[in-house]
């Protein structure tokens, strides 16, 4: 935040100044007590296990200028405390606040699957002609975006931020958050299945990012997506596809791989510029489709922005490759869906150099009722797909390996229930000339087994 006083953060959430002074300047934020700024405004949430009223004290000892409180009715202090009836609804009126002091515009990213690695492109290509601000990590919920607009300066000129969704309603809270000019949807997976219930409820849920997307805006489709080819936006607002198909006002053509990477031609109109991308995966081409729509969109040249695309070569634990004692590793294990799981085994059939492939795959989780179900499918794209062996870790990718057990007999099979034993398994079967996939959601923490493997 510029210069945002106290008095107007009451102003802002309606509030009481309950003591300090209220020309108190702020510049952030924060809802964690252990990480204050200089004169950040701490903000204590009420978790289902943690209400953070109690760290008031030592969010004032690492900093903090001024703190909410929905649990005090008087105080004495030098320091502001402002009273509020809920702490997340007056984080969420902040962010409302400082958002419509700015001019900037905003291109909000949501989908099943891809929206952080997405806005990291769609950055990157507008970054070869505006001063671009991003969601910084994965701030893309009803508390994270609030803060994330808080931080966006004057000197930005664009803005690009991540809107997630994992309960009905949220993403049209966050959208009018946001104010957007720009919304672009990746695609309609299964992910959040299990707190929507159908791929027809998250559709409907992924439209309402249109709640905040401001008249005479555009809506960004996934023209290769089964569901969204069909969709057009709201009323006063431009529709644009991207994909490789016909229907795609921004279409990729002559798609292949050159040792691995995504080459294609991206063709608008009566352009049409060679794209090499520097990241795996033929996903991925979708993604710098939607980068090169939105950049050339604000008028940057379609050459220029697939330029700055290129340089884009990804982020931790995100089809990551590394060469580590003679063996090529690719950690893609931040999160796992089923779309996300056959990309990173597309990405391992790609290396060419190795001479054996294996796929360390743990659970996907939220995939509802069904996750057995899909879990076995990937197993099954496995044995249409082959490679030397498959590792899994936890109840649910024990499908994976089941299915394929029962589809085939070429593939080895090993499965693990515990980190440590998958890990000791691991340090004795791999060796050089090997090209190993760990890949599963982050939750089953797959990350620290990937590690141990490509860091020096």
């Amino acid at each position: 935040m510029v210069n945002m006083t106290v008095n107007e953060v009451i102003k802002a959430t309606g509030g009481k100044l309950l003591c300090g002074h209220p020309d108190t300047v702020l510049e952030h934020l924060s809802i964690d007590s252990r990480s204050e700024k200089e004169r950040s405004l701490f903000v204590p949430l009420i978790g289902e296990k943690v209400d953070a009223h109690r760290f008031i004290d030592q969010a004032f000892s690492n900093g903090a200028a001024a703190v909410l409180t929905s649990e005090h009715d008087s105080m004495n202090s030098e320091k502001p405390w402002i009273r509020v009836e809920d702490t997340k609804n007056a984080l969420q009126a902040i962010g409302r606040f400082y958002r419509e002091r700015l001019t900037i515009p905003l291109v909000g990213i949501t989908g099943s699957v891809g929206k952080t690695t997405t806005r990291e492109m769609v950055a990157c290509a507008l970054s070869a002609g505006f001063k671009v601000f991003k969601t910084p990590g994965n701030h893309n919920s009803q508390v994270g975006v609030p803060i994330t607009l808080s931080e966006i300066t004057p000197e930005d000129e664009i803005g690009v931020i991540e809107l997630g969704m994992s309960e009905p309603g949220e993403l049209t809270v966050i959208a009018r958050l946001a104010s957007i000019q720009m919304a672009v949807i990746t695609n309609i997976g299964v992910t959040h299945i299990e707190q929507l219930g159908s791929r027809e409820n998250i559709y409907k849920e992924k439209l309402t990012i249109q709640d905040g997307l401001m008249e005479g805006g555009i809506l960004f489709l996934n023209g290769d997506d089964d569901i969204l080819k069909d969709t057009k936006a709201k009323e006063g607002c431009k529709t644009i596809y991207y994909g490789t198909g016909a229907n795609a006002d921004y279409r990729a053509e002559d798609v292949h791989l050159e040792e691995g990477f995504p080459a294609f031609t991206a063709v608008f109109e009566d352009q049409r510029v060679p794209v090499k991308l520097s990241v795996m995966g033929s996903h991925n081409v979708l993604n710098a489709m939607v980068s090169l729509a939105v950049a050339s969109e604000r008028g940057i040249p379609l050459e220029a922005a697939a330029k700055k695309l290129c340089e884009f070569t990804g982020f931790k634990n995100r089809q990551q490759i590394y060469e580590s004692n003679g063996m090529t590793i690719i950690d893609d294990t931040y999160n796992a869906s089923p779309v996300s799981m056959k990309a990173g085994l597309e990405v391992l059939n790609s290396l060419t150099k190795v001479k054996r492939r294996i796929a360390v795959l743990a659970d996907m989780k939220e995939l509802g009722e069904d996750a057995p179900k899909y879990h076995y499918e990937i197993g099954e794209y496995i044995t249409e797909h082959p490679i030397f062996e498959v590792v899994t870790l936890g109840e649910l990718a024990g499908e994976i390996a089941r299915a394929v057990r029962e589809q085939s007999k070429e593939i080895q099979v090993k499965e693990f229930m515990e980190q440590e034993a998958l890990v000791t398994y691991l340090r004795g079967e791999l060796k050089e000339g090997d090209g190993v996939l760990f890949k599963g959601s982050n939750s089953m923490k797959l990350s620290q087994v990937a590690d141990q493997f490509h860091l020096v």
